[in-house]
């Protein structure tokens, strides 16, 4: 086993910057999106995609609002070459849509590019070169001038190969591969070198700046970038675009503290998918914007559908605490928490801003059903409970059915050691009270007004029938539930009294059921009654006979 000595790591350099702007700024506007899923994205699966893969990929980018799409790196893989000439040849690249190829400074690689790209429309040649000290000094031998040397000579060859294919609107791209461990005055230093080869051919210039491995916590890129910005002699002219790693898991966090900091793009791949941690997420970033009100310029809505498209096209199944996109994100277990979900939405109206407890945004607008958003399990209460029975079933539950169903709900739970389902739920809350009814029903009964002694009250007459035979009752009351109540303790003498009792109709419509509960001390017991049928009437009435069979048999039991 390996020694584990942090002494053998350094921390990295801070900028001085005394007057830094970026954390006094916040994000207005989405910056413009470039999607490496097909290049930087690709060549970090351990088995690449395939044509028709790359095929899949590609439609869903362009769906998803996608204008820059780095496609490959086409002069060192036939693959990549083969493909970008599929989508030229194929007229599969909309007008809008800017494809982009990588190729390093090397003259036989970039020709190679400019010939898989003949044909286009609009392009980015996207060319670098290392520029970190240990690049120079390990990989390459040289020192700063010789680097500047491949550079500016790379940009050379890129301006003069554009000259020759004129029917394509170029747009030249440069990065100064490893920015995030080089000195930012020579990161300045050569990547204005570069600009200023390209200013004089009118084509669009984008300087990116990577964090090819993340080796510093993310104020210390974005300072890397405000220093980048102020100190370039050409910031005016060009676009700053930012292509960030997630090695300290903090790629998306760099991005929008690099836009904070004066980027004007972002790179990155749709979940996150790249070398060792992963690229700069892009559905992170630009969802983060969204929950912040800021149109994120692409279109998420169909969430499933990109999770989708991406497990099938990298072979990577999805973390179900993936922000925004994993099954679990918007998910509930905890009875507080399922609580607070469950009151604010009752609250919360259509025209207002959103302002749910635990929901930073509305899982609907990721096509996510609020089915889904609460799920039970041994920690979950009576909000989940009564969200699940209400939404899947239609039941409005009071607050005493709450309590007594959460705790049938949170046993099963228990006991199994697990989730327990919607179905599940159904099948207690059915078995526990519904099924009562078997055991008692009514057969028939009137309601009329009493002309007796007792005049202004109703009158019943009911017959039902239970395990010892048919009976008859009959009794008086302010209204059917307290006359049943009545008829029962003078027939049988046990103490009957309503706590509590609702009803409301299941679903709409002429044949509809109604519902009704009732909450009973009998004989100083509480038992709860539920029961369900065409009318409110007979549901109710059912209701009071399911609850004073529940303390029929706990009497005999007792007995």
């Amino acid at each position: 086993m390996g020694e584990f000595n942090h002494r053998k790591y350094r921390s990295t350099p801070v900028i001085s910057i005394a007057d830094r702007q970026w954390p006094n700024n916040t994000i207005s506007a989405t910056p413009q999106w470039c999607s490496v899923d097909l290049r930087d994205g690709n060549q970090a699966l351990v088995e690449p995609m395939n044509v028709q893969q790359k095929l899949r990929m590609w439609d869903l980018l362009v769906k998803l609002g996608f204008t820059q799409i780095e496609v490959g790196f086409p002069a060192a893989s036939q693959p990549d070459f083969d493909f970008v000439r599929a989508l030229i040849d194929g007229d599969r690249i909309p007008e809008n849509v800017v494809v982009q190829v990588l190729t390093q400074a090397r003259e036989e690689l970039i020709a190679r590019s400019y010939e898989a790209l003949k044909g286009a429309k609009n392009a980015i040649i996207h060319v670098y070169n290392s520029t970190s000290p240990v690049q120079r000094e390990r990989v390459f031998g040289l020192d700063k001038q010789g680097i500047t040397n491949i550079a500016v000579q790379g940009a050379k060859w890129v301006k003069d190969y554009a000259i020759r294919q004129p029917e394509t609107n170029w747009s030249f791209q440069y990065s100064p591969e490893s920015f995030s461990s080089t000195e930012v005055e020579f990161a300045v230093e050569v990547s204005d070198a570069v600009i200023a080869e390209w200013r004089d051919s009118g084509n669009p210039i984008i300087i990116n700046l990577p964090a090819t491995v993340e080796c510093a916590s993310p104020n210390v890129f974005a300072d890397q970038v405000e220093w980048f910005c102020r100190n370039t002699r050409y910031r005016k002219d060009i676009t700053v675009s930012v292509h960030t790693h997630n090695d300290r898991g903090c790629g998306v966090a760099a991005g929008e503290l690099a836009v904070m900091a004066g980027a004007d793009r972002v790179e990155g791949t749709l979940l996150g998918n790249g070398e060792r941690t992963g690229n700069m997420d892009i559905v992170t970033m630009a969802m983060n914007l969204y929950s912040q009100g800021v149109d994120p310029g692409l279109n998420l809505a169909d969430m499933d559908e990109i999770i989708a498209v991406v497990e099938h096209c990298t072979a990577i199944p999805l973390h179900p605490r993936h922000p925004y996109a994993g099954e679990l994100v918007f998910t509930a277990f905890s009875g507080s928490h399922q609580d607070a979900i469950r009151k604010c939405l009752s609250k919360q109206q259509a025209d207002e801003p959103w302002q749910v407890a635990y929901l930073p945004i509305d899982p609907a607008d990721l096509g996510r059903s609020y089915e889904a958003v609460i799920r039970i399990n041994s920690q979950s209460g009576k909000g989940g409970v009564s969200w699940i029975l209400e939404n899947d079933f239609g039941l409005e539950l009071p607050r005493w059915l709450q309590i007594d169903a959460s705790r049938m709900v949170q046993a099963r739970a228990e006991e199994i050691s697990g989730e327990v389902t919607s179905a599940q739920i159904w099948d207690l809350f059915d078995a526990h009270y519904l099924q009562t009814s078997q055991n008692i029903s009514i057969q028939n009964f009137s309601v009329s007004q009493d002309n007796t002694e007792n005049a202004g009250q109703d009158l019943l007459s009911i017959s039902y029938k239970n395990r010892r035979g048919i009976s008859h009752l009959q009794g008086h009351g302010d209204g059917a539930i307290s006359a049943l109540a009545n008829a029962w303790q003078q027939e049988f003498g046990d103490k009957i009294e309503v706590l509590d009792y609702r009803e409301h109709a299941l679903g709409s419509g002429t044949d509809s059921q109604a519902i009704a509960y009732v909450h009973l001390s009998i004989n100083n017991q509480r038992y709860i009654g539920v029961a369900k049928h065409r009318d409110v009437i007979s549901a109710s009435l059912q209701a009071v006979l399911n609850a004073a069979e529940q303390a029929a048999e706990s009497q005999a039991e007792a007995a």
